[in-house]
């Protein structure tokens, strides 16, 4: 039986321990805000990139697109976007245990996060390359590992699609692995708000049809088109990156609140055996007292 030195040693330790899961919640929760803000000020982007894309299409016509082609090849480039640190719970053993699933004999891995690249690296599996993203991200630095796989995809006419392994905010305690095809872009779909635009859902956009027939192309309808679809893949992967990193503070700020939930409990269970143990020890003292004043009568 542990001694009330003991007990109280432990006490002190889990009240530490409870002090830095309350400062972590904290941070996470601030973290989380200005995420689930950013991904929110996208949407009024994506949803008129999206309406361009549709009107630009309907004025090219029936003339194909490199980015639109289906293809029949069988290498795939899987985008895995995951967290850096830890302390998350289930967020990136959940994603990563999905992408295996999904994944072929042929397809190749690129990492946004160190614990997708330490767990594919771990795995053996085939990495091609690994990109740190910085914390609030910037769509500078999304840009450059979207046009690193866009290159990739149209240089090598093998690689049949090319898709991305994130997690979706859904509320602060529903995150939600998701994979989505980034390329080819499907022309069907073309100029669809996609359902991880807009964190947390909310108010469903406008529809994509919108008239521009006002407008003038410079110089031609296809050269914008041409320019605007390389545009609409970078934005959205950098939506996609902006859900995951929502959903990894949400994650954490929910964790790190279970374990200060935690450690109060057992600070409280604590406590209470320390002072059954005190007052067990007063009473054999009490006791030895008075056997000893009996004995002497």
């Amino acid at each position: 039986m542990p001694s009330t030195r003991d007990i109280r040693r432990r006490i002190k330790s889990v009240k530490s321990t409870a002090q830095i899961t309350k400062a972590m919640q904290l941070v996470a929760a601030s973290k989380m805000k200005k995420a689930q803000d950013q991904a929110i000020a996208g949407r009024h982007y994506s949803n008129l990139i999206n309406k361009v894309l549709v009107n630009l299409k309907e004025k090219v016509g029936d003339e194909s697109h490199n980015l639109l082609e289906e293809r029949t090849g069988d290498k795939e480039i899987l985008l895995l976007v995951t967290t850096d640190k830890g302390l998350c719970g289930g967020l990136n053993t959940n994603l990563i245990r999905k992408a295996l699933d999904s994944a072929g004999a042929n397809t190749t891995f690129v990492t946004v996060g160190r614990k997708g690249c330490q767990s594919i690296g771990r795995l053996k599996k085939d990495l091609l390359a690994d990109f740190p993203v910085a914390d609030p991200a910037s769509f500078a630095q999304c840009k450059t590992v979207s046009k690193f796989v866009l290159d990739k995809f149209l240089e090598d006419p093998e690689i049949g699609r090319v898709r991305v392994a994130f997690t979706n905010f859904i509320t602060t305690l529903t995150q939600t692995p998701t994979i989505e095809t980034l390329l080819p872009i499907n022309p069907m779909t073309l100029g669809r708000v996609m359902d991880f635009e807009g964190v947390g859902g909310g108010d469903k956009p406008e529809s994509a049809q919108e008239d521009f027939t006002g407008y003038e192309f410079e110089p031609n309808a296809s050269s914008v088109f041409d320019s605007v679809l390389p545009q609409y893949v970078n934005n959205q992967f950098y939506q996609m990156l902006l859900e995951s990193r929502a959903s990894e503070h949400s994650a954490r700020m929910v964790a790190m609140k279970s374990a200060t939930d935690n450690a109060k409990q057992l600070i409280k269970d604590l406590t209470l055996e320390y002072n059954k143990l005190r007052q067990a020890s007063i009473t054999n003292e009490l006791l030895e007292i008075t056997t000893a004043m009996k004995a002497l009568e």
